[in-house]
């Protein structure tokens, strides 16, 4: 015999409105403390909430809600990333400038994002969503609601601030990061250009939003994994990352001449109120980008030349941070060491007191 709980869940697909809404919110609590009610029946509670999506506003809402909470379950994301139907529903939702909703819609495609079927949607393409967006890729679309939706200024319900962890997961893949990296054709007529879509991202590395910044950091960082994209994510004409992860390393310091001779002109004559960076995870994301960049000799070169050292040693003595503290060591090794064929000099630290050795089969993992 179904218990009450079991019974409230049958509500779900009930033909009356208000007796849906009540148990879709009296569900959504259940969905954080007993998820597996809603695998009974080969998921039959998951399909209704599905089906709730296109209900009405404040039911969408309680539907959403329970979705979010329950996909960190493998057969559940499973079951809603395959179903091409719910997720042109969920697109559907993220590109309209009037739905409320759009928020948990973008919280529950950044949960989809881990599974292994998230790369279909690099490929995927829908009717396109003007004024928003003028291209029928998915991921293009997205990440124009993304970059023209900031702070409500598309859908004042909305920020759209977590289609970043998408990003940052699908730039894990090498499908993934040629997206990004591959110029786009945008706009129409004379009006036409090609923009490289990351470039569109840099700019949220100071945002106001937390969210924002740790995702965009963290698609930064993995699209730097491809070795060979490095000279067009530097390029000032290009993708042009590097001012956009310096800047949140560095705090309202003054740096002798000698120091500041090179520097980026973005990163001279600061303002007295200019903040560092306030999370320590997110610093060391920006310091992985900065050591994957040492990987070739330009990279290491380009980083000499425009004065990081000087920067990173500011930071490692105004953050107190065991892991700050280690990122910046392991990229000062390698910016103050000697070149091949160069005299030999002492080894540096970031705070030069000390010596720490690097491991060169220490890891960089993905972070998101």
């Amino acid at each position: 015999m179904p218990t009450e709980l079991e019974e409230l869940v049958e509500f779900l697909h009930h033909g009356n409105t208000q007796i849906r809404q009540v148990a879709a919110q009296e569900l959504v609590g259940y969905s954080t403390a007993q998820p597996p009610l809603f695998k009974r029946n080969q998921l039959e509670p998951v399909k209704d909430l599905k089906l709730l999506l296109k209900d009405y506003s404040p039911i969408a809402k309680n539907a959403l809600t329970c979705l979010v909470n329950i996909s960190n379950d493998s057969e559940v994301v499973k079951s809603l990333i395959e179903d091409d139907a719910f997720m042109e529903s969920l697109f559907r939702k993220i590109t309209d400038s009037k739905d409320v909703n759009v928020n948990l819609a973008c919280m529950l495609i950044s949960n989809l994002a881990k599974s292994p079927s998230v790369s279909k949607l690099l490929n995927l393409q829908r009717v396109v969503p003007q004024p928003i967006s003028s291209s029928p890729n998915v991921i293009d679309q997205l990440l124009d609601c993304f970059v023209k939706g900031a702070d409500g200024k598309y859908n004042k319900e909305a920020d759209y601030d977590y289609l970043c962890y998408l990003f940052a997961d699908l730039a894990k893949l090498e499908a993934g990061r040629k997206h990004f990296l591959d110029p786009r054709a945008e706009g129409t007529g004379e009006d036409n250009e090609h923009v490289i879509p990351l470039s569109k991202m840099v700019v949220f590395t100071e945002h106001a939003s937390t969210i924002r910044r740790r995702g965009v950091a963290s698609t930064i960082k993995n699209v730097t994994f491809e070795i060979s994209a490095h000279p067009t994510l530097i390029d000032a004409h290009a993708v042009n990352i590097l001012p956009y992860i310096i800047l949140p390393l560095m705090g309202n310091e003054e740096y002798d001449l000698d120091d500041t001779e090179g520097m980026l002109d973005e990163c001279q004559l600061l303002p007295p109120d200019k903040e560092r960076e306030k999370q320590n995870d997110i610093i060391c994301i920006h310091l992985e980008t900065l050591l994957l960049l040492t990987t070739t000799k330009e990279g290491r070169t380009r980083l000499r030349d425009i004065k990081v050292y000087p920067i990173i040693r500011e930071l490692h003595s105004h953050v107190e941070d065991e892991n700050v503290a280690e990122g910046c060591d392991r990229l000062v090794q390698i910016l103050m060491r000697d070149e091949e064929g160069d005299p030999v000099s002492e080894p540096h630290t970031a705070d030069e007191s000390r010596v720490k050795e690097i491991d060169e089969d220490d890891e960089i993992v993905d972070i998101l």
